[in-house]
C-alpha cells in the first residue's frame, strides 16, 4: 500500500506520522481511516461521520496518531512555496511564501483535525487553539487558511473541555477577520451549551487567568534577577526588575537583556496580552451597567471578586448584596457584605434615590476612591415628558453640529456600527448602533452631513434623533420609549451625549477664529449654553474637588459656571465645554490647551477620568493666578489689545 493510494502528501511536514504508518503497518483500517478523513468536506461532520470515525480510530488505534499530526499542524514546519507550489510573494529576490497544507489536501487535514477532538487528549484544545490562530491570518509566517482555521474553532466549541472555553476566548481577542470572528461567536455559543450554561456564563468563565494569583501578580527568576508583573489599578499593568541587591527598575537590566533575550522577549509578549485582556475585562463589566442580571454569591464571587484580572475591577466598584430575605444592600468597594448574601448585582445609580448617590459620592472623595469606571458620579438620563409625547423618537441631541472625522471615530472607540458618511448614494444618512442590555436592545443614532458642498466626506454633521429596538429572534423590532428598560435608555443616551460633548464644536475653543460664520450662532448658542447630564456630574465633583484646591477662596460654583476670581479678571469657566468668558461684559478669553492631558499639579484628587474635567481645573489653576501668566496670546486678551 503506498502513499498514492492513501493519498497522503508524502513531502508535507504536517503529515510526516501518517506517512511513516504507511511502511510499518499499512493496514486496511488505516486505509479506510484516511479516506474517511477526505470524505470530510463540510464545515461540521454529521453524527454518522463522527461515529464512524471514532469506529475507525478504535479499529486502527490511531487516536495518539492523530494527536500528534494535529500537533505538527499546530507548531511543525510549514511548506515553502519555493519548492512546492506557484509562487505569488517577493521576498530575498524569488516569489515566496509558507503554508500549512495545500490546498488539495484540505479535506484531509480537516478530517484529522475533527478526529483529534473526538478522541480528546491533554493537548488537544492547545493545539486546535494554535493551529486556528496560526493560519487565521493573525500571525506572521503563514498564509491565512480560513477553512482550516474554522475547522480549528468548530472543533474546539464541540470537544467538551472547559479549556475550549479560554481558549476560544484567547482566540476572540487575537483574531480580527470578519468571517473567523462570527464563527468564534457561533462556536462560544456551542461551547456553553454542550457544557450547560448561558453564553453570559461562559464569557464570564472564559476570562483567562494568566497564572497570576489573586492578587493579579507573578514573579520570574532570571538569574540574580526577579521579574515582577503587577495589575495595579484599571489601566495598569506593571513590569518591574528587582536586582541581587534588592534595588528595583523599570526597564530591564542589561544583565537580564544579554543574559535572558528570549526570556525577555517572552514576558514582554505576556504583558501586552495581559493588558489587552485588563482593557477588555474593564469595557465587559461597564457593559453590565446597561444589564439587569444578578449572580448567585458563590458564582460572582468566584469568576469576579477573586478573579485576578476581572477582581482588580469588581474590587473597585459598588455592589448590591441580597439577603435571605430578599433585601439588597449596598456595599462599599473593597468591603465585605453583611451577613449571608444569597445574590448579587452591580449598583446602578438610576435605580437609586438622590440622597443615596449623593452620599456614595462624598464616600468616595472622602476615602479618595477611584473607581475603574464612572459608578457613584455616573451620569443619568431619566425619559423626559418632551419624550413620552415622541413616543418612539428621542430629539435630545438632535440638531448639534459636530466634527464628522472625530464622531466616527468615536464611534468605533464606543463598540457603536455606523456607516460612513459620503457623496455616494446612500452616504447621505448615517445610522450608528450598538447593543445593550445584554444584546436584548438596540441603540440608533441618526446623524447626516450639515451640508451638500462636500466632495468625499462632509468636515461637519448633523445630529438627529435616538432611537430604540428590541430583538425578537434575529429580527430588531422598534420598541416606544417607555418600553425600554431604565438601565438600557440611561445607558445610550450617555453615550449619545458624550458623542456630542466631545464632538461639537461648541466646544472648539477657537471656532470663532477661523472666519467660518456658517455655524456661529450655533457655537454662541451652545458653548455656553445649558449643562448636559455629564456636564451636571462635572460640576457635582466639582462641589467637591474645589473646596480641596490651594485656589479655594478664589473659586465658587455659579450654576452653569465655575468663577475664578484672578488680579487681572474674574473668569467664568462653563463646565460643559471648557470655555471661558471674562467679568464684567462676558468678553470671550480663549486658551488652547498645549497638550492632549491637561495637568492640574498632580495634587488633585479625580474621583473618574474625565479630560474636560482635568482641562477645567487646569484653566482655574492658570487663571487664579493671572499675574504669573507669560503667554503673549493670553496676555493680549488680557488686556483687550486687538489682534496683529
Amino acid at each position: 500500500m503506498s502513499y498514492e493510494m492513501l493519498e497522503i502528501p508524502a513531502d508535507a511536514p504536517w503529515a510526516a506520522e501518517l506517512s511513516a504508518r504507511v511502511p510499518c503497518g499499512p493496514t486496511a483500517e488505516l486505509a479506510a481511516l484516511v479516506g474517511h478523513f477526505r470524505a470530510l468536506t463540510s464545515p461540521r461532520p454529521a453524527q454518522k461521520w463522527r461515529r464512524t470515525c471514532l469506529d475507525l480510530l478504535a479499529a486502527a488505534q490511531a487516536g495518539g496518531l492523530v494527536a500528534e499530526v494535529l500537533r505538527d499542524l499546530a507548531e511543525g514546519d510549514p511548506i515553502c512555496s519555493q519548492e512546492h507550489g506557484a509562487h505569488t510573494a517577493w521576498i530575498g529576490g524569488r516569489y515566496h511564501y509558507h503554508y500549512v497544507v495545500h490546498t488539495n489536501d484540505g479535506d484531509l487535514a480537516r478530517g484529522v483535525i475533527w478526529a483529534a477532538a473526538l478522541a480528546g487528549g491533554s493537548d488537544t484544545v492547545r493545539h486546535l487553539g494554535a493551529l486556528a490562530l496560526r493560519v487565521s491570518g493573525a500571525e506572521r509566517g503563514t498564509i491565512q487558511d480560513l477553512k482550516l482555521s474554522g475547522a480549528a474553532i468548530n472543533a474546539l466549541a464541540e470537544t467538551g473541555d472547559p479549556d475550549s472555553l479560554t481558549e476560544l476566548w484567547r482566540l476572540q481577542s487575537k483574531i480580527k477577520h470578519r468571517a473567523l470572528r462570527k464563527q468564534l461567536d457561533t462556536a462560544l455559543t456551542t461551547a456553553a451549551g454542550n457544557q450547560g450554561i448561558t453564553p453570559e456564563q461562559l464569557v464570564e468563565r472564559s476570562v483567562p487567568e494568566h497564572g497570576l494569583g489573586r492578587d493579579g501578580a507573578l514573579e520570574r527568576k532570571l538569574g540574580g534577577h526577579t521579574a515582577g508583573v503587577a495589575i495595579e489599578d484599571a489601566t495598569t499593568v506593571r513590569l518591574t526588575f528587582t536586582r541581587p541587591d534588592g534595588s528595583t527598575a523599570r526597564t530591564a537590566p542589561a544583565a537580564v537583556k544579554d543574559e535572558f533575550p528570549e526570556e525577555l522577549k517572552e514576558l514582554k509578549a505576556y504583558v501586552k496580552e495581559l493588558r489587552a485582556t485588563l482593557a477588555s475585562e474593564r469595557t465587559r463589566v461597564e457593559a453590565l451597567m446597561s444589564t439587569r442580571r444578578d449572580w448567585p454569591y458563590d458564582e460572582w464571587r468566584r469568576h469576579y471578586r477573586d478573579h485576578p484580572v476581572t477582581g482588580v475591577l469588581v474590587r473597585g466598584l459598588i455592589w448590591e448584596f441580597q439577603d435571605a430575605d430578599g433585601t439588597w444592600q449596598a456595599a462599599a468597594p473593597g468591603t465585605e457584605p453583611d451577613g449571608s448574601p444569597t445574590r448579587v448585582r452591580l449598583w446602578h445609580p438610576v435605580r437609586a434615590t438622590p440622597d443615596t448617590v449623593r452620599q456614595w459620592r462624598e464616600r468616595l472623595m472622602a476615602d479618595r476612591l477611584r473607581q475603574p469606571f464612572k459608578q457613584a458620579f455616573r451620569e443619568i438620563y431619566l425619559l423626559t415628558p418632551a419624550e413620552e409625547r415622541t413616543h418612539v423618537y428621542s430629539n435630545r441631541y438632535a440638531a448639534h453640529i459636530v466634527h464628522y472625522q472625530q464622531l466616527y471615530a468615536l464611534f468605533k472607540a464606543r463598540g457603536w456600527q455606523a456607516n460612513y458618511l459620503s457623496g455616494h448614494e446612500g452616504g447621505y444618512h448615517g445610522i450608528a448602533r450598538a447593543e445593550f442590555g445584554d444584546g436584548a436592545w438596540r441603540a440608533l443614532f441618526h446623524h447626516e452631513p450639515s451640508t451638500d458642498d462636500f466632495r468625499y466626506s462632509p468636515d461637519h454633521a448633523a445630529t438627529d434623533q435616538v432611537r430604540f429596538e428590541r430583538r425578537a429572534g434575529r429580527q430588531w423590532r422598534a420598541a416606544p420609549l417607555t418600553e425600554v428598560p431604565a438601565e438600557v435608555f440611561s445607558e445610550a443616551m450617555r453615550d449619545v451625549d458624550l458623542f456630542v460633548a466631545v464632538t461639537s464644536i461648541a466646544a472648539d475653543p477657537q471656532w470663532t477664529d477661523r472666519g467660518e460664520d456658517r455655524h456661529t450662532a450655533y457655537w454662541r448658542t451652545e458653548t455656553f449654553g445649558e449643562l448636559t447630564a455629564t456636564a451636571e456630574v462635572r460640576r457635582a465633583a466639582l462641589e467637591r474637588i474645589v473646596p480641596r484646591l490651594k485656589i479655594a477662596d478664589r473659586c465658587r460654583i455659579d450654576g452653569r459656571f465655575l468663577v475664578v476670581r484672578g488680579d487681572l479678571a474674574t473668569y467664568k469657566i462653563h463646565l460643559g465645554s471648557a470655555n471661558i468668558l471674562m467679568e464684567p461684559d462676558d468678553t470671550y478669553l480663549c486658551i488652547v490647551p498645549a497638550g492632549r492631558s491637561p495637568r492640574t499639579g498632580g495634587q488633585v484628587f479625580l474621583p473618574f477620568e474625565d479630560e474636560r474635567l482635568s482641562l477645567i481645573l487646569s484653566k482655574a489653576l492658570l487663571l487664579a493666578a493671572d499675574t504669573k501668566i507669560t503667554d503673549v496670546t493670553i496676555l493680549r486678551q488680557l488686556r483687550r489689545e486687538p489682534a496683529g
